[in-house]
């Protein structure tokens, strides 16, 4: 199958502001997408694609005084299955995973898992190790938070969801990554596209979406403790540390947003405004 998706935001600029962008998917072999997966700035101006150190396409542009769109059209190809389940899956020792997961292991801004390690352990240190124990985090995860876009803040951190118990799919993705860490599980953080292609309805607002990567039996694994449950049509976007890492756009000035748009739907299927 194929996967129409995109994104279109509107912004109110008082000057000439800095930007960078990360609304296109996550460059990956085979997966190229049709037509061409590229932003467009309305007004047009030079841009400049680049990759950041985690590997994710990045759009740099100076946006003008004004009014400013930015879009994303594009589709991809999916084999439309559900997010893999691997219950096999096993914890690797520190000293034997890849020197790429070892960033994933320790604290950073938003994923405390320095303070949050007694709580770990006490709540899954008797789980056994592996998908299980992630699969354990999860469970709790999915089931302590309360989820209300009223609920967003954009300085909450996984301690702070911990304690007050609610937020937005950020919040769940926080807490799991720094559980996870804590327990010596690499774990990252990912914001992309998801579609609602098998889910019932109604369905909601199409919005971005935060998820994590664990790394278990020698690959990544997708675990997603807002929905907990596999899922079809996911599209990464980007993946880093938490949040602070990926921010979808970050301007360098004041500015307003005035539209939000976002969809990834069948590509066989009118496309729904």
């Amino acid at each position: 199958m194929r996967i129409r998706f995109g994104c279109e935001m509107g912004y109110e600029f008082a000057h000439p502001t800095p930007l960078i962008a990360r609304l296109n998917a996550y460059p990956a072999k085979g997966l190229a997408a049709i037509p061409p997966d590229r932003l467009q700035v309305d007004p047009p101006v030079p841009v400049k694609t680049f990759r950041d150190v985690f590997g994710n396409r990045a759009v740099r542009f100076v946006a003008p005084a004004g009014a400013v769109v930015l879009r994303v059209r594009a589709e991809i190809p999916d084999d439309g299955g559900l997010d893999p389940v691997v219950p096999y899956a096993v914890e690797h020792a520190i000293e034997d995973l890849p020197e790429e997961a070892l960033p994933f292991l320790v604290a950073s801004r938003y994923c405390e898992s320095d303070l949050l390690s007694n709580e770990a352990w006490d709540r899954f240190g008797h789980v056994a190790p592996g998908w299980a124990r992630a699969q354990a985090v999860c469970d709790f995860v999915h089931a302590h938070i309360t989820f209300g876009y009223a609920f967003s803040h954009v300085d909450r951190t996984a301690a702070d969801a911990l304690a007050g118990g609610r937020g937005v799919c950020r919040d769940y993705a926080h807490l799991f990554v720094a559980f996870c860490r804590a327990l010596n599980i690499p774990t990252r953080y990912c914001t992309g596209y998801l579609s609602f292609i098998g889910e019932p309805e109604p369905h909601g607002p199409g919005d971005f979406a935060a998820w994590t990567e664990c790394y278990l039996g020698g690959a990544w694994h997708v675990f997603d403790p807002r929905n907990n449950a596999p899922r079809r049509g996911r599209i990464l976007v980007a993946r880093g540390r938490d949040a602070a890492d990926v921010p979808l756009t970050h301007t360098f000035g004041p500015n307003r947003l005035t539209k939000f748009r976002v969809w990834a739907e069948d590509a066989t299927l009118p496309h729904q405004e």
